[in-house]
């Protein structure tokens, strides 16, 4: 009885250990270093072809302002794209930027 109990106890583990992680929020410092005041900020797993939903929503980024941003989106990635867009219709893209490691973006 022991050495089954044993190996359910194994198998499971196994299992356990096989599973995916599970997806946490993504969190990172945005920096406005530019003229323009952030309007709207969008993201997207690079492996997607479709912006997210506005994550500024009602607020802005004025030049010179910080903010801290999450990426709560379920995803288990740290490379996104961000679109940018001002509040006189300027947008800039950029592709493949792994937030995981950088921590914070500049937006220069």
């Amino acid at each position: 009885m022991t050495v089954r109990v044993a190996g359910l106890l194994a198998g499971a583990f196994l299992f356990a250990a096989a599973a995916p992680a599970l997806a946490e929020d993504l969190v990172f410092d945005l920096h406005n270093k530019s003229s323009v005041t952030l309007q709207e900020l969008y993201v997207s797993p690079t492996h997607t072809d479709s912006w997210g939903s506005d994550i500024l929503g009602v607020d802005v980024l004025n030049p010179g302002e910080s903010a801290r941003v999450t990426i709560a989106d379920g995803e288990s990635t740290c490379v996104y794209d961000i679109n940018f867009v001002g509040n006189g219709g300027e947008e800039l893209t950029e592709e493949g930027i792994d937030l995981c490691e950088l921590r914070s973006y500049t937006l220069q």
